[in-house]
């Protein structure tokens, strides 16, 4: 398909920014024929169309979703790298190892909580009372390469502890949560709606959770087949811009985000009001040089970790023409 020249396409987005702010879709777009496009999106556990539904914003849509669910990161990423999806969210770490993967995807959008999310949890009556408890314990961090083996990673060099000071059991997320409820792991690293699930009904306790250790950057990422058509960019932008329409609303109904996430994990709402700080604290941050470095410092841990080697650069991998307001 032909590409808009760099100078237009600006032109194009700087309309953008304006209407979206209104909930519309520019009329420069028209000519792109949004209402022909069909966006890919691969959706962790549903919890992001249901939340859009909840808040109303997809009703306007000028464009059709095709959504897809998947169980965890690892999943979404295989979907994106085998190009079955446009787009879909997760932390950094999970996204920096399918790019080192060879995953063909590039991360258009950035938002952060600072860490928050992700905790490594503990069965009610653990005798586990501090981090450094955890030598000789067993731990799953879910999937290899998730947020989740991320904070594990950063809890252990927290405590002085190695990986060999443990054992690791990499699991799913629903094997993982069948593990921790059988006692037959004595903690676990998770994060959102399995988090919730095992503090409302097991009444797990969380030893610690991700501030310091993660960078709480959770990033939308699009596949180059995506990106290379201008209609579709146009509608990952409007995309975009309802997931920061989202976690306002979030922010601005307290009550109505409680009780939505509650009917959506089958939980109390004190469980779940005891979880929203978490999604109140995200806010969207720029694709920048401090963006790109903090992306390196993740590859760089997992290279010390093991997880992966060779070299990379992150900064070729992220796309920096979608408005971030």
């Amino acid at each position: 398909m032909k590409m808009l020249s760099r100078r237009v396409f600006n032109l194009l987005f700087a309309g953008f920014a304006v209407a979206t702010a209104f909930g519309s879709v520019p009329s420069a777009f028209a000519a792109e024929d949004l209402n022909k496009v069909v966006l890919r999106v691969g959706d962790q556990t549903g919890a992001t169309r249901a939340k859009l539904e909840a808040a109303g914003l997809l009703d306007d849509v000028p464009y059709r979703i095709e959504w897809s669910v998947f169980a965890a990161a690892v999943n979404l990423h295989e979907a994106l790298k085998a190009d079955a999806v446009d787009i879909g969210s997760a932390a950094d770490s999970p996204t920096v190892s399918a790019i080192a993967g060879g995953s063909k995807i590039k991360i258009v959008a950035s938002w952060s909580n600072g860490g928050r999310g992700s905790s490594l949890i503990i069965p009610a009556d653990s005798p586990i009372k501090t981090i450094q408890d955890l030598k000789g314990k067993t731990i799953s961090p879910t999937t290899r390469g998730s947020v989740a083996h991320y904070l594990v990673l950063g809890v252990l060099k927290k405590a002085g502890l190695g990986q060999d000071d443990v054992k690791l059991a990499f699991l799913n997320p629903s094997d993982a949560s069948a593990a921790f409820q059988a006692g037959s792991i004595d903690a676990w690293g998770t994060w959102g709606i399995y988090k919730a699930r095992s503090i409302g009904t097991l009444k797990a306790t969380v030893l610690i959770d991700g501030p310091g250790i993660n960078t709480g950057n959770g990033v939308l990422s699009a596949t180059d087949n995506a990106l290379s058509d201008p209609a579709k960019v146009a509608a990952i932008a409007d995309f975009s811009a309802r997931i920061d329409r989202a976690y306002k609303w979030s922010k601005d109904n307290k009550d109505a985000y409680v009780a939505f996430y509650a009917a959506f994990t089958k939980q109390d709402k004190a469980t779940v009001e005891s979880l929203y700080a978490d999604e109140a604290a995200f806010e969207r941050t720029p694709i920048d040089h401090a963006f790109t470095a903090s992306l390196q410092n993740v590859f760089e841990t997992w290279k010390e970790a093991g997880v992966l080697s060779g070299d990379l650069k992150l900064a070729d991998f992220v796309y920096r023409d979608l408005p971030t307001n």
